[in-house]
């Protein structure tokens, strides 16, 4: 295997925070590498350090010569004024960047400019390379390629950034949260792609699935540790519990052992002999080790949720517009006790929306909420919680409350509550400013849970949190004894936490569905294939008609004729047009399979129909 890159003992630090020291590791051709440590733990600043973005305090990125390396940065940046199309063109790469000069030189309007851009043009081969941009972007679900970039949301920015890296042929692409502002089936679509590429590949997820699907080497870092792992990420969660029973087997051993030295240490005078001095020199670096492993760091969320009563939460004929784009069309929808409610659909389709509708943001067009007077709302939103940047982490806490109820007489200081969200005492002192995205993400979840909520509303929950903790939001979110409603494009997240979903399928059309999103995906396979099926079915067979010589007109239409000819011009449009919103219906994959074949059945009837009275038309407008 070729060797791409080299990674030699790097170290980076901010003042007295250390994120990651002497890391080691190497990537060749061929390999797809996923980092995985703990937020705050400084992953995506190892990757802008392999991009040649930041510089590390020691160590070294030894890269082969003429690799061409491509980067998507967790914020991307582009210059105003640019396009999307040329966006997607600002690159080193000779190619695209001929592209984008031939972008500017179209808008120019000087000839002898675009001759000159046609002509680097053709010496690159570089035509197709516009072309694949569109095909990415389309299937990014960006449109509108004039459209200038500082006009678009953070989430359209990064796909476009996406599809900047996906075309550009390089050897070494860096992914910094590649699924963050996907939908479901683009997710899907980006592992097939991946799939299919031979670069190399190094990134940063959180997406598990994604993980599992598309990478074949997973490098932890522990404790500033470096653990490899050869395979996906199924046979990285086996090695790794493997390592953790090995390692607490050996730390309940030294344990033991400091407790039994502990014991002859107490018990010996101060005047020691060499060996007895030798022995308690061991005794002192084994202290040293007991100590250093008993921070076995783990998120633990086990808040006490306050009681709901038997009235919770009924929306009733909500309706919801944005001029032509309707949100929601007389939705009605009563939740029961412990209700685990996913929520998923296109990006636009008005998922953090209906959200807001029922949390009071947004009003309603039309219809009510009737909430119950136990109700005890958690609302983690998209935006996340505006912290103030010069207080301490402590102190947000104890904003809301010095001490926390987990139940059961339990009860814990903030202080105590950080710690089971991985906040170190040095870092509850910390301020809030030197936090990192995760951990304000962490933080942010930690206010909203310590307020024993009994109905939880979730807006992306598992945005730029590290696996640990969504490993264990996921346990809590199963145990959770009040009502949930989550939108995520997490796939693994949907399948750990709702038992049922509401697909959100455009127009204001929602439907329910029995199930998680495994469930639901599957199910949808094989409605599309049955679907497939009746159309096939439904299409009548039938001999080519040959149609009739024209005749020279021999009489004219009588009146009956005629008011019959002008009937069938208003008849025949209306079918079609009946007949095309049947068919885009069916189509929508969100018609149950009873209500398909009714409408095979009618598509079927409406053909026939359309040509007989097509045939009848024809032989009339030819009297």
């Amino acid at each position: 295997m070729i060797s791409y890159l080299q990674v030699e003992g790097l170290t980076k630090s901010f003042g007295d925070l250390v994120l990651f020291e002497n890391i080691s590791f190497g990537i060749g051709e061929g390999q797809r590498v996923a980092l995985i440590a703990k937020n705050g733990t400084g992953k995506s600043t190892l990757l802008n350090i392999i991009a040649s973005k930041e510089s590390a305090d020691s160590g070294v990125v030894i890269a082969r010569r003429d690799l061409r390396v491509a980067y998507l940065d967790q914020n991307p940046i582009f210059p105003d004024g640019m396009t999307i199309l040329q966006a997607c063109f600002y690159s080193d790469n000779p190619a695209l960047k001929a592209i984008g000069e031939y972008e500017v030189a179209l808008e120019s309007g000087d000839s002898d400019r675009l001759q000159e851009a046609m002509s680097n043009m053709d010496t690159l081969s570089a035509w197709d390379y516009e072309q694949r941009a569109k095909q990415i972007l389309s299937r990014l679900k960006i449109g509108r390629f004039d459209t200038l970039v500082d006009k678009l949301s953070g989430g359209e920015l990064k796909r476009v950034a996406l599809a900047r890296v996906l075309i550009s042929e390089s050897d070494l692409i860096i992914l910094d949260e590649p699924t963050n502002h996907l939908d479901m089936d683009m997710t899907n679509w980006l592992e097939e792609y991946l799939a299919g590429t031979r670069a190399a590949l190094l990134m940063v997820t959180h997406d598990r699935y994604f993980l599992d699907r598309v990478c074949s080497d997973i490098i932890e870092i522990d404790d500033m540790v470096t653990y490899t792992y050869k395979g996906n990420y199924s046979y990285y969660l086996e090695k790794r519990q493997e390592r953790i029973e090995a390692t607490n087997a050996r730390r309940d051993s030294e344990f033991n052992l400091y407790k039994r030295e502990l014991e002859w240490v107490r018990r010996q005078p101060q005047a020691r002999a060499t060996k007895a001095k030798s022995r308690v020199d061991a005794f002192s670096d084994l202290e040293q080790r007991v100590k250093s492993t008993q921070n076995n760091e783990r998120v633990t969320i086990d808040v006490k949720s306050a009681r709901v009563g038997t009235k919770i939460f009924e929306a009733k004929n909500l309706s919801k517009s944005f001029g032509d784009l309707k949100i929601l069309n007389d939705f009605n929808y009563n939740f029961q006790r412990c209700d685990k409610l996913g929520i998923v659909g296109d990006n636009g389709c008005g998922k953090s929306t209906f959200l807001k509708i029922l949390m009071g943001e947004i009003m309603p067009d039309g219809g009510v909420i009737d909430i119950g007077e136990s109700v005890r709302f958690g609302y983690y939103s998209q935006q996340g919680l505006k912290f103030d940047d010069n207080i301490k982490v402590i102190d947000v806490v104890t904003n809301i409350a010095e001490h926390i109820d987990l139940g059961d007489g339990r009860v814990l200081s903030a202080s105590q509550f950080l710690q089971h969200f991985l906040f170190a005492p040095a870092v509850q002192h910390n301020f809030v400013s030197r936090l990192s995205g995760g951990e304000r993400r962490r933080l942010y979840l930690c206010t909203i849970l310590m307020q024993m909520p009994n109905f939880l509303i979730l807006d992306e929950p598992t945005n730029d949190l590290d696996i640990v903790t969504l490993g264990v939001l996921e346990e809590y979110l199963s145990n959770f004894k009040g009502c949930l409603m989550v939108v995520s494009h997490d796939r693994y997240f949907m399948d750990r936490v709702v038992d049922h979903l509401l697909i959100f399928a455009g127009n204001g059309y929602i439907k329910e569905f029995s199930g998680n999103y495994t469930d639901y995906v599957d199910w949808k396979k094989a409605y599309e294939i049955q679907k497939r099926q009746l159309e096939l079915d439904a299409k009548p067979k039938r001999e080519e008609v040959q149609q009739p010589k024209r005749v020279e007109s021999v009489r004219k239409l009588t009146y009956k004729e005629s008011k019959e000819l002008e009937s069938l011009e208003v008849e025949i449009p209306k079918l079609e047009t009946e007949r095309a919103e049947l068919e885009q219906t069916m189509s929508s994959g969100i018609t149950d399979v009873d209500e398909l074949m009714v409408m095979a059945n009618r598509v079927a009837e409406l053909i026939d129909m359309v040509d007989e009275k097509s045939m009848r038309w024809l032989e009339l407008s030819e009297v």
